[in-house]
């Protein structure tokens, strides 16, 4: 068991540099799968690209929440890909009106799908993979 000089346990902490690097590395290559599509085989449609979201997810609140085991970090990120893709079903129109711009569309989507969720939990477990292997140090 790691001690510091006060007596406390040292607990494990995210690399949060590399959680930000790992964040705008998944932005750009999600803009890139909605941008070029053609890049990717066509059966795979927008999914790439809702994977790669939800993993810019689990990076950025690993990037805020050094301390936060793997698993709580995948399970975080998970919730809020769920909610943001359930608020989807919420179609007042102010909603409306703010998914129609395209920061909006990009954050919050515009309809709800259930595959969508299977693309989020891939991209939740990959990065958490990711995030196990090597951005999550331990002393």
């Amino acid at each position: 068991m790691s001690l510091n000089g006060n007596m406390f346990l040292v607990k494990p902490e995210r690399r949060r540099l590399l959680q930000v690097g790992a964040a705008v590395a998944v932005i750009a290559l999600g803009l890139a799968s909605r941008s070029y599509p053609q890049l990717l085989p066509a059966a795979l449609g927008k999914y790439p690209g809702d994977a790669l979201w939800a993993m810019m997810i689990v990076f950025g609140l690993g990037a805020i929440a050094t301390r936060m085991r793997t698993w709580q970090l995948a399970l975080w990120s998970l919730l809020i890909c769920f909610g943001v893709e359930f608020g989807q079903l919420y179609q007042a129109p102010w909603i409306v009106a703010l998914r129609a711009h395209p920061l909006g569309h990009l954050v919050l989507g515009s309809t709800f799908g259930w595959v969508d969720l299977i693309a989020y939990s891939a991209g939740v477990a990959l990065a958490a993979l990711v995030d196990a292997a090597a951005l999550f140090k331990r002393r």
